[in-house]
């Protein structure tokens, strides 16, 4: 297909699963095993139905949104990916200089195959920096220095992964970072060896350096090591949601890892409520998974989310046609995100409402008289 025909962001899935190695598209696509979480996180956006609402003058619609003080042009942003190399050789580099000119923010992976400094050195735009907890905290702690130097504005934590999830497909092709590549951010710390005896290279990494003990204390400790706010990604729980407010975090991602973790959790969508209303307001709640249109973008919005995060369309669309390919993306969700607020009667993210959507748990709003 020719790249001006893409007319949509699932097209550039069949493009890049044609031009990766099997083993590359496969760590980028699959999920945990059986994927039935990795299906439902775009499925489950199919169940929501819109309450559009008419005669609204629509001639001007303002899409920017504020994260964490910072202003956007549109609540779409760049969720952390892995090892963005192995799609296109500019990887993390190409995705920062698309989502500087879409002027949205972009979450670097703590496992990126592109530095802090380097991506930082694309231009001074709003970054996020994803970060795991290792045994050794002095890792953690270099890692957040190093960003906080580079100028990323905050640490997305990941806490749904105190050990790696069964993803089949890496075990069956034997999946390890291939050999020109390296994780950057890594280069020069004492982590342990990639053991090439494993059946996934990455699983083996993983279960050395990654603290199994890591939990709600410390926290405490990461607030201790940097004044940037912290996100906690991966929150699918009203009590969950609890403790991190009380824990000061400054904003929650409902997040389940791309579904490459837990196989039949929630999808992303159908846990958002839940957090949205146990976060009462005091924290602003993001969504991340299975984000593949900009009505999926208005559904997430309708039922709180401040704001969303793609991976897996910046993953294909740049193995598709690197830095374009994403840039094109963004537009395609932005303009999507737009028509549905227009012909749903809304000006501006504040006019999104819960009534705009119906979901299958919402009770009748007119009970039928006896």
């Amino acid at each position: 297909m020719k790249m001006d025909m893409i007319t949509n962001v699932n097209e550039y899935e069949a493009i890049a699963k044609e031009k990766l190695p099997k083993m590359v598209y496969d760590y980028y696509a699959s999920g945990a095993e059986d994927q039935w979480t990795l299906k439902e996180n775009q499925n489950a956006f199919s169940r929501i139905l819109f309450r559009p609402r008419i005669l609204v003058d629509v001639s001007k619609i303002d899409l920017t949104a504020t994260v964490l003080g910072f202003k956007i042009s549109m609540p779409i942003m760049i969720a952390p990916t892995a090892m963005q190399k192995m799609a296109h050789p500019e990887g993390e580099l190409a995705t920062a200089r698309a989502a500087s000119a879409a002027g949205t923010i972009m979450t670097l992976s703590s496992w990126a195959t592109s530095s802090v400094e380097e991506v930082a050195s694309t231009g001074p735009d709003i970054r996020f920096f994803q970060l795991y907890v290792f045994k050794d905290r002095n890792v953690a702690a270099q890692l957040v220095r190093r960003a906080e130097r580079a100028g990323f504005k905050a640490i997305a934590l990941t806490v749904d992964t105190p050990i790696l999830g069964r993803r089949e497909a890496d075990i069956k092709n034997r999946f390890t970072l291939p050999s020109h590549l390296v994780l950057k951010n890594f280069e020069g710390l004492d982590l342990r060896k990639l053991d090439k005896t494993s059946d996934s290279n990455v699983a083996s990494y993983v279960a050395g350096p990654f603290d199994q003990s890591f939990n709600w204390k410390d926290i405490q400790w990461l607030q201790t090591i940097t004044s940037l706010p912290i996100l906690l990604k991966g929150v699918l729980t009203a009590e969950d949601t609890r403790i991190a407010v009380q824990a000061g975090v400054a904003g929650i991602i409902v997040s389940n890892h791309g579904a490459r973790q837990l196989d039949y959790v929630p999808a992303t969508i159908m846990a958002l409520e839940e957090v949205v209303k146990a976060a009462q307001g005091r924290i602003p709640v993001f969504l991340d998974g299975g984000i593949r249109r900009g009505t999926d973008v208005f559904k997430a919005l309708a039922l709180g989310a401040a704001g969303v995060f793609i991976g897996r369309p910046v993953l294909f669309s740049l193995a598709a046609d690197g830095e374009a390919g994403v840039r094109k993306v963004l537009q395609m969700l932005r303009d999507e995100f737009e028509l549905t607020m227009a012909l749903s009667g809304c000006r501006s993210l504040k006019e999104i409402t819960r009534d705009h959507v119906v979901t299958e748990w919402d009770r009748p709003r007119f009970a039928p008289k006896l």
